[in-house]
């Protein structure tokens, strides 16, 4: 979200304030308020003749947000320099307008102003951007729990479901005044003291819309005297900033973060513990904090401050909302292919108990044509039974006749030929029986056509069963993978930590072997000026015994002369005295140039020279 976005969004509540009729128009005379004040808040000269002239040709009266946007960006947005304003200026001129008209606590409010405008700023930053603005119940519930984490409470998460569980907010999501009255309402935060309220309001503040990654107390050793003095540190994604106190009205110095800086753990020294260093281009500041969790905080926050700086990003929690808003939107791109897969295996298996059903319609319908079969063969068999026995009968009968009526063969002829049409009748009967019969066979060659289309009809529900289980077992071993990666991953990131404990653990030994190697040059250093001193006692004392001891003079009980003469040019002693401080100071260029590491000299108990 640009700066541009972020105003727009609290001149939107401005320009609705306004709005006193709600017709989505705001005359001109208030519109030239509203500008007169943005130019003023923003930085930006004032031109009072720019809206006459941009809406000259205008005499419908009152002007919407859509023709003032055009305004609004020719001649204050595209004019705004970040940087030359305070934007916080601007939120209390847009709060102003749009509380006298909508913020209306009722009864016992536990929101003062100020906390209420605060809240109105962290909704405008975790709003989503379209209008009208609203917060969906997923970043409501993050900013909750950012202010119980400010107070070391829990979120009261039963209040806040039965919030979001109304209907409009579960269509729309929570507008601000909603908002402000569910946490007039004391509902989520009950029995905590108001100030301690303000106070985590006040830091949830600083920290999203002020970008302060991290604030407070911290030792920092001083750049010129080298003593330590206790400051307090704000520190934003592109600046360190340190203060006298926490009023931070007397600002100390910054410190501008950038790529080439780094952040490093020191060991305990100088009386101080838990101290890390910041380096860069061209200081080093040395910073010791309360204890070992501090310190990993501040350490991780500056490593943080580093990281948003080299990828160009000027707010963390603008960082984290973007991030947010594509996990939710990942999120329900899963979901809608969940959805979609559901839907699908639905319809497969609407289409299984289809196929079921007609199968079982089948199934029945077969039943029912085997029964009718039964009973047709049944009835069949009952009418040739009653013709055979009919036949039978009738043989009898003829035989009998034949028997009885051989000798009245000529008058029984008629009743002979009556016969034989009984039997042609008998005959036809016997031609419909065998047409029955064809007709069962017909009916049976139907049966086993049914019996093959149930048969295609199973085969194909087994082929769908198996897609549908080869579809089962994709989806089981998609998850495994996934699974797997996800262990792999997380084996990847513990062995990346052992070893960067590891090369952790080796600089720190490093550098205790660094300290201790130039603790040990120091005190060569300091043998190494004993060293000359005692040769230069020794050269002196050399020159003493070498010197002469003229006519007169006596020799002192303690090694030294008691008396002296001022020799001549041509004195022996003179020269040989001459000849010594010579080599004594060439011997002393000679362990000047070699450092204190060429040989030494020493004088024996007897006052000779001794070279090792």
């Amino acid at each position: 979200m640009d700066l541009r976005s972020e105003l727009l969004k609290s001149i939107w509540y401005a320009f609705t304030a306004l709005d006193v009729e709600k017709s989505g128009k705001v005359s001109k005379s208030q519109l030239k308020v509203l500008s007169h004040n943005l130019y003023t808040v923003l930085g930006i000269p004032h031109d009072p003749a720019a809206l006459e002239e941009h809406f000259r040709d205008d005499d419908d009266g009152p002007v919407s947000s859509q023709g003032y946007m055009p305004y609004l960006n020719k001649y204050i947005l595209d004019k705004v320099v970040e940087g030359t304003f305070v934007k916080e200026n601007v939120d209390e001129l847009c709060w102003t307008l749009t509380a006298k008209k909508n913020y209306r606590p009722e009864g016992k409010s536990i929101l003062p102003g100020k906390d209420a405008f605060r809240l109105w700023c962290l909704f405008i930053f975790l709003s989503e951007d379209r209008y009208p603005l609203v917060i969906i119940p997923d970043e409501v519930e993050y900013l909750l729990k950012k202010l119980c984490m400010a107070m070391s409470i829990e979120l009261n998460l039963v209040e806040l479901e039965d919030f979001i569980s109304q209907d409009s907010v579960q269509q729309n999501g929570f507008s601000v005044w909603a908002f402000l009255e569910m946490m007039n309402s004391g509902k989520l935060m009950r029995g905590i003291a108001k100030e301690t309220i303000s106070m985590a309001i006040e830091d949830v503040y600083r920290e999203i819309v002020g970008d302060v990654l991290k604030e407070g107390y911290l030792w920092k050793k001083g750049q010129l005297r080298r003593n330590w003095t206790e400051r307090w540190f704000t520190l934003k994604p592109s600046t360190l900033i340190y203060f006298t106190s926490e009023d931070r009205k007397d600002r100390k110095g910054n410190i501008q973060l950038d790529g080439n800086c780094c952040v490093e753990v020191l060991p305990d020294r100088d009386g101080k513990r838990c101290m890390f260093c910041l380096k860069t281009l061209t200081k080093t500041y040395e910073l010791s904090a309360s204890d070992t969790k501090q310190r990993q905080e501040w350490t991780t926050a500056i490593q943080t401050a580093i990281r948003l700086h080299v990828e160009g990003k000027n707010s963390l929690h603008k960082d984290l909302k973007l991030k947010r808003r594509e996990q939710r939107e990942q999120r329900e791109k899963r979901r809608e292919a969940k959805e979609q897969e559901l839907q699908r295996l639905r319809a497969l298996q609407e289409e299984r108990e289809r196929k079921m059903a007609e199968l079982e319609l089948l199934k029945e319908a077969q039943r029912q044509a085997q029964a009718l079969l039964e009973q047709d063969e049944l009835r069949r068999r009952q009418q040739h039974e009653q013709l055979q026995q009919a036949l039978e009968i009738q043989l009898k009968e003829a035989e009998e006749a034949r028997a009885s009526m051989q000798a009245e063969m000529a008058l029984k002829e008629a009743e002979a030929e009556r016969q034989r049409t009984r039997i042609r009748e008998l005959e036809a009967m016997q031609q419909r029986l065998e047409e029955a019969l064809q007709q069962e066979i017909k009916a049976r060659q139907d049966e086993e056509a049914f019996r093959y289309a149930q048969a295609r009809l199973l085969a194909e529900e087994e082929e769908k069963m198996k897609a549908l289980m080869s579809l089962r077992e994709e989806q089981e071993e998609y998850i495994q993978r996934a699974q797997r990666e996800k262990q792999e991953l997380r084996q990847e990131m513990e062995s990346k930590t052992r070893a960067l404990d590891d090369a952790q653990k080796q600089l720190e030994e490093v550098r205790a072997n660094r300290y201790r190697v130039d603790q040990d040059v120091v005190a060569a250093q300091r043998k190494l000026r004993q060293a000359s001193t005692n040769v230069k006692h020794w050269n002196v004392q050399m020159n003493r015994l070498m010197h002469p001891i003229g006519p007169g003079e006596k020799r002192s009980s303690g090694g030294s002369f008691s008396s002296f003469r001022i020799p001549s040019q041509k004195d022996p002693g003179l020269r040989l005295r001459k000849k010594s401080d010579e080599q004594d100071e060439e011997s002393k260029e000679n362990v000047e140039s070699r450092g204190g590491c060429g040989s030494e000299k020493r004088l024996s108990t007897n006052g000779d020279m001794e070279i090792p």
